[in-house]
């Protein structure tokens, strides 16, 4: 990962708490609490909404992740082929009461329990950074959990009664 690093190649989500170094699951909750007791503190009130990606690694898309190395981070060439050979003709197999499936061509999902898996997914999963920062909502990013998080004046909200 330092390698990474040095040469600004690994994804510039500044609110992702997981895989970074001197980062964890303690810095993601003191951000998010942090938020909330200075949010209170300035007598605004807090929406905090929870987003867990379920089976998070296994929805990357091969073909999408690739593009996404090439075109935002600059893989190309012999370290594209490299990405595009360690994702390619992956298989599974299913077992049920004993009986094994026959191997099923995988083209999503990066391996976990790999180095490699978990930069993968950040770097998949950027753009949702891009988009909560557009939106201009706080965020603070843990592996697949977001949480989103929003603070306004009570007197700013307007109330719509139907």
């Amino acid at each position: 990962m330092l390698t990474l690093n040095l040469n600004n190649c690994y994804p510039v989500v500044t609110c992702q708490s997981a895989y970074r170094a001197q980062h964890s699951t303690e810095t993601a909750i003191v951000a998010v609490h942090d938020f909330l007791i200075q949010s209170i503190d300035s007598g605004d009130i807090c929406a905090l909404v929870l987003l867990d990606l379920s089976a998070a690694f296994d929805t990357v898309d091969h073909k999408t992740l690739l593009q996404v190395l090439t075109h935002r981070f600059g893989v190309t060439d012999v370290a594209l082929s490299w990405c595009a050979s360690y994702l390619s003709q992956r298989t599974q197999t299913v077992s049920v009461n004993d009986q094994m499936s026959g191997p099923h061509a995988v083209s999503f999902s990066v391996p976990q329990g790999s180095v490699l898996g978990p930069l993968e997914f950040t770097a998949y999963t950027e753009d949702l950074d891009d988009v909560i920062r557009n939106n201009e909502l706080n965020r603070h990013m843990y592996a697949d959990d977001t949480r989103l998080m929003r603070s306004t004046r009570i007197d700013k909200i307007q109330l719509t009664i139907k």
